[in-house]
């Protein structure tokens, strides 16, 4: 049984016993379509539009002639031009045609361009038009006139389709084109009295959001066939956006001077006034339920931070609403944390995903980077001697984890450090350190209370409903307190975002109490409020916060018919496809929960994913199948370098030269340059992944079809494409062996690796003396006897050289790396030290394959 449009559907209860409820928020979406009536203008464009509907109607005598409508994105051209179509509409023998050049790609927009202005004519015009065509054709006169006479019983659309034909079937026929249509729009526009004539307005919109192609083809068509007398265009575009800076950069000095003459002049739209702006805001929070929220210092800073484009304004609102009613994050914080975050989101979009990602940072906080990046920065360029002792500690501490160090004095060389330490920051920075409109809403939300924590939760995700629940931030209660329900303090108590509601008229953390009347998105002056339509019937699945949730029933992608397209009765039996593998990919990401678009990426286009979170682990899965396409990042944990160092050594080693792509939050000329020096691509943008795998896939495509894959033998397993280490023998010396140690040594042992475990230099020297050992690996610390050494590792070093005479590979490893022990592996010509059993695995991996030169220590003993 049908649903009555205005008859509310109900949904199973969340608790399943079956009970109807009513879908209901007190919250809205606001839409995004041009202002089409003057009773819905907010903004004062209705007055222009009147001014300029006066002036096209005078100047019906001065056709042809083209009108820009100029502005940037989001300013009301669209709106503009519907409001002028309506006034219009009240004018005589004044018509209108609408064309968006969106719509349209290439040559088909300069086809779609001109049906659009001769589907306008009557039948009759077109008729007469095409019998003309036909008889100035002598050569084909006579096909014409067979086509005329089947056309008797065509419509417009027929008609303007043959038409097209005849104009466009060859060079010549296009020479004619604009004097038929000449006389089609003469014969059309002239009325019985012949006064007023017949005015065809032409709108075109979008066109500034179109290819080079599309534009040029518009722009032909209006220029070059449709300027005659009667027809007037009035397009919609970003003067700028077609400039020579803009989608036209690349044309000839010929092809600028032709654009120079399509626009006879232009009206650019100018910014609403401040009060105005205000009071659009004001409304659109009213229509989306938050007017509430908004006090005057956060309407002002709509005002400001939007440019006062009333796109950019509902595009935040809209994204208040949904932040506010989906994340949990903002329970704690106020709604000037959401504003300010929105902005930076849609204003400053690298920078958000930085801010929110792994960034790279040791602490992973990137706004204090900034921060303390814009400070250093000041005091470099300062002047010798201007800076004091604490900005020069502030400097030192800056640019330690960068292996610099400043100039002393400062003078002439802060430039050159500056630009040193500009290489290892993201790309971004630069720019941003000089933009106030920046810097200035970084110090607005650092300034706001419990910035620290906000920042924290905007990396991490909230805390979740494992602890107790935990009271909403007061700054939600002017919300609250303006609902028909009871909230004895103003702010609700639970878990969850602090506008999401039950679906049954409740707020999470409260019993439900019956929904509160529905109620209309607040009109505009003047114009009717819309009817209220009933939700659609839906699927009700779980959501992981415990909301029951409508979610449309899916098919598979391919599955089922277009619409509209009738289901064939049979098909002739097809050869099946060649086969073909799919992409295989490693993903080596110790985040990936954090950069879910990589697996978006790679899915979406069919490729096989194997994940892995270490170089270890890594190294394993290449040695058990060798991938396609290597995807990895590049900080893990505080290792800075750690995806450049795996596949620097897969390289050396052999294991891997196939292709490598380095997705990454932060992007700096120095990481750009080492993944350049590494023979793979760096990115931190989404299209520009997508484009790379896309040309992996193409790169391993072979002309030829690949075989089926045969059903592997029993026992058989591919080669492996690293060399064993079962050959290895590594004497391990560790007086207190912890359970991470033990599950390396348990791997390598089930490799063939012959791993020796003593807990004392003693022994060691002992099994030195007896037995050919490949790699040594020892902890730093001693604790024999109740004395603790802390570098007696190094002391171990020495007697293996002086007393043993070991000249092979040494590392260490240690629970406290520190610089100081770093130099000191150094100076032994060690492998290192770390804390990493990854690290450790990957010594144990280089050494097998005996590929690592080291001078100091030439061979085995």
């Amino acid at each position: 049984m049908a649903t009555s449009p205005t008859e509310p559907t109900s949904l199973a209860s969340p608790d399943g016993a079956g009970a109807a409820r009513t879908p209901y928020s007190p919250f809205a979406l606001l839409n995004d379509e041009p202002v089409a009536e003057p009773g819905a203008d907010l903004l004062g464009a209705g007055r222009a539009a009147c001014q300029l509907a006066g002036l096209l109607v005078a100047s019906r005598q001065s056709t042809p002639f083209t009108l820009a409508v100029d502005a940037g994105w989001g300013m009301g051209k669209s709106s503009l031009m519907r409001l002028v179509d309506a006034e219009l509409a009240q004018a005589p023998e004044v018509h209108t045609v609408w064309y968006n050049a969106w719509t349209s790609t290439g040559a088909d927009a300069l086809e779609g361009l001109i049906k659009s202005v001769l589907m306008r004519f009557d039948r009759r015009v077109l008729r007469r038009g095409l019998q003309r065509v036909s008889e100035r054709r002598a050569l084909l006169r006579f096909a014409r006139a067979l086509t005329t006479v089947a056309a008797g019983p065509l419509g417009v659309a027929g008609l303007v389709d043959e038409l097209w034909k005849s104009l466009s079937i060859n060079s010549q026929a296009r020479n004619e084109m604009r004097g038929a249509i000449g006389e089609l729009v003469q014969e059309w526009s002239e009325t019985t009295e012949f006064r007023p004539r017949r005015l065809l307005v032409v709108f075109i919109d979008d066109l500034d959001r179109c290819s080079e192609e599309t534009v040029l083809a518009v722009c032909e068509a209006v220029k070059v066939y449709l300027d005659v007398p009667g027809l007037a265009f009035v397009v919609g575009c970003d003067r700028s956006a077609l400039g020579p800076n803009g989608l036209l950069r690349d044309l000839s000095p010929a092809g600028s001077a032709f654009m120079e003459k399509i626009f006879q002049t232009s009206y650019r739209i100018p910014a609403p006034d401040g009060q105005g702006v205000k009071d659009y805001i004001r409304w659109c929070a009213r229509t989306a339920g938050v007017e509430a929220l908004l006090d005057e210092a956060l309407v002002d800073l709509l005002a400001e931070r939007s440019g006062r484009n009333p796109r950019r304004i509902k595009r935040l609102m809209n994204g208040f609403v949904l932040e506010a009613t989906l994340n949990p994050v903002w329970r704690d914080f106020g709604p000037g944390a959401v504003i300010r975050t929105l902005l930076l989101q849609y204003f400053y979009p690298d920078f958000y995903r930085m801010m929110t990602g792994p960034s790279g940072t040791v602490d992973g906080d990137v706004v204090t980077e900034f921060r303390t990046y814009r400070e250093v920065r000041r005091t470099l360029l300062s002047a010798a001697g201007g800076a004091s002792p604490e900005e020069l500690a502030v400097v030192r501490g800056f640019l330690a984890p960068y292996d610099l160090v400043p100039p002393e004095p400062l003078g002439a060389g802060g430039d050159v450090a500056l630009a040193a330490l500009e290489r290892q920051l993201p790309n971004e920075f630069p720019n941003l350190v000089v933009n106030p409109a920046f810097t200035s809403l970084v110090d607005e939300l650092t300034a706001l209370p419990d910035a620290a924590q906000l920042l924290l939760r905007l990396r991490e995700g909230p805390l979740g409903s494992g602890g107790e629940p935990t009271p909403m931030s007061r700054e939600w209660e002017p919300l609250w307190r303006g609902l028909p329900l009871p909230f004895p303090d103003g702010s609700a108590s639970g878990f969850g975002p602090p506008l999401a509601w039950r679906g049954d008229g409740t707020p999470w953390g409260y019993p439900a109490q019956g929904a509160p009347p529905q109620q209309a998105p607040t009109p505009p002056p003047g114009q009717a409020a819309p009817p209220q339509y009933a939700w659609p019937a839906a699927e009700v699945t779980q959501s992981p916060y415990g909301q029951s949730q409508p979610y449309p029933e899916q098919q598979p992608y391919g599955q089922g018919q277009p619409y509209g397209q009738p289901q064939p009765y049979a098909q002739p039996p097809q050869a099946p496809a060649p086969y073909r593998p799919p992409l295989d990919v490693l993903w080596v990401d110790d985040q990936p929960d954090r950069k879910t678009v990589v697996r978006e990426v790679l899915e979406t286009l069919g490729a096989q994913v194997r994940h892995e979170s270490t170089s270890r682990a890594a190294a394993r899965a290449i040695r058990d199948r060798r991938p396609d396409l290597l995807i990895s990042d590049i900080s893990r944990g505080s290792d800075r370098t750690a995806g450049f160092d795996m596949v620097a050594r897969l390289k050396r080693d052999g294991a891997y030269d196939g292709p490598v792509i380095f997705y990454t939050i932060r992007q700096s000329p120095e990481r750009e340059e080492r993944a350049a020096e590494l023979g793979a691509h760096l990115t931190n943008n989404e299209q520009r992944l997508r484009d790379l795998v896309v040309a992996a896939l193409q790169e391993q495509a072979r002309p030829a079809a690949y075989p089926a894959p045969a059903a592997p033998q029993a026992g058989s397993s591919p080669p492996p494409l690293a060399p064993p280490v079962r050959e290895l023998s590594v004497l391990w010396v560790d007086e207190c062996p912890g359970d991470s140690l033990f599950g390396l040594v348990t791997e390598l042992r089930g490799e063939g690796a012959a791993i020796d475990l003593v807990n004392n230099d003693r022994d060691a020297l002992e099994w030195l003396a007896a037995h050919p050992v490949d790699l040594v690996l020892s902890e730093v610390a001693r604790f024999a006897d109740k004395y603790e050494d802390g570098d007696g590792g190094f002391a171990f070093a020495e007697r293996l050289r002086d007393e043993a005479g070991y000249r092979g590979p040494l590392g260490f490893f240690t629970s406290l790396v520190t610089p100081a022990r770093e130099e000191r592996a150094r100076e032994l010509g060690a492998l290192g030290v770390t804390d990493d059993p990854v690290v450790v695995r990957e010594w144990a991996d280089e050494v097998a394959w005996g590929l690592r030169e080291r001078p100091r220590w030439p061979g085995r003993s």
